[in-house]
């Protein structure tokens, strides 16, 4: 990250390096019931299916994104660092019991734990969405480009750029 300053505003922006990318493959509505394109991304191996890819061209300053990228995995953690629990108290004999998440569930009805219920588990490595997201600056021969804030996911990962249509 860095930051960048529109008269005495500062803004924090993120530089998002563009990779090349070939269509390997079309699919159709008519042959495989939906309509994309299958593109190899730098010269890995991976291989996205995106409904359009945009060339460099069609972006500007100051138009608004969404950027989609998998935040970054931090393991499995327990119930106070996943989802803030406060735990139980530190005296009055509670020895052991400091980070433990207490009761999960009813008695005899409904006699289960519900789907859902916060615990300890694996966190991070999900899907994040930012919107309204704005384009600062784009630098083409380095092909670079500067957006508002932090991006998920951890350097080096791979970022989708979806642009809004009509505004």
């Amino acid at each position: 990250m860095g930051e960048v300053y529109e008269g005495v505003t500062r803004i924090p922006v993120t530089a998002i390096k563009l990779v090349s990318s070939t269509v390997t493959q079309t699919k159709t509505v008519e042959k495989d019931g939906y309509a994309a394109l299958q593109v190899k991304l730098g010269n890995s191996k991976l291989r996205r299916e995106v409904e359009e890819v945009a060339e460099l061209s069609e972006l500007s300053v100051g138009q608004l994104c969404t950027l989609v990228a998998t935040s970054k995995g931090k393991g499995y953690s327990g119930g106070v660092k996943r989802w803030g629990f406060a735990g139980g108290p530190r005296t009055h004999g509670q020895s052991d019991r400091l980070r433990a998440p207490g009761s999960i569930g009813q008695g005899t009805t409904p006699g289960r734990v519900y789907k859902g219920k916060h615990m300890a588990g694996r966190m991070g490595s999900d899907t994040v969405s930012l919107k309204n997201v704005k384009i600062i600056k784009i630098d083409a021969d380095s092909q670079v480009i500067w957006v508002t804030g932090p991006v998920p996911g951890s350097r080096q990962s791979l970022v989708r750029l979806n642009l809004y249509q009509g505004k």
